[in-house]
């Protein structure tokens, strides 16, 4: 398996469906953070769903239509970052990324999503790579404005999420803006 330095002690690797007791320590103990915006925390709650989680993504990244990446920390798996979507032949993938509370606030998501987001634009051809958050994510919102998105619009209580409605933010940076370092053109 491969693993991307990140820096402080963090490396990024895949994740996959016989990591499926790890990854659920991981959401264990982030569980309460990850899921105040994201739906994963409510997915991934015992074994079999973690292990069903992790072989839904071995199966995209076998159509070449997703991909899921954990970051560790010191050994620890302590978040991650995926492609929800990814359509090649269009060339538009969706991203996004977690971390438990231990891990926020390092700047490792950032890290994290710039790897991902390399590799689509410069070797899988994505032209659009989007981003979208809750309003109410401001980490999130800080990561997509550091990868150097451009805030879209907004889709008005689009996300229904432990029994509210949330609106979400589109944000994304297309690959001439990418190459140019993340700034819009």
């Amino acid at each position: 398996m491969f693993s991307i330095p990140l820096g402080d002690g963090a490396e990024l690797r895949p994740l996959e469906p016989w990591l499926a007791e790890e990854f659920l320590a991981h959401m264990d103990r982030g569980r309460e953070f990850v899921g105040r915006y994201v739906g994963l925390a409510d997915v991934v709650t015992d074994l079999a769903s973690s292990r069903a989680y992790l072989q839904g993504y071995a199966e995209k990244a076998a159509a070449d239509t997703g991909r899921i990446f954990g970051t560790w920390v010191d050994g620890v798996l302590s978040g991650g970052v995926l492609f929800r979507t990814m359509d090649v032949r269009l060339g538009t993938a969706e991203a996004g990324c977690w971390l438990e509370p231990a891990a926020a606030g390092r700047g490792l998501a950032t890290r994290a999503a710039r790897v991902i987001i390399d590799w689509a634009v410069e070797e899988r051809g994505i032209h659009r790579v989007e981003w979208l958050v809750a309003t109410g994510n401001q980490a999130s919102i800080a990561v997509a404005r550091r990868l150097g998105m451009t805030r879209e619009g907004v889709l008005r209580e689009s996300f229904p999420h432990r029994g509210e409605r949330y609106d979400m933010e589109v944000w994304s940076v297309l690959a001439p803006e990418w190459r140019a370092g993340g700034k819009p053109a």
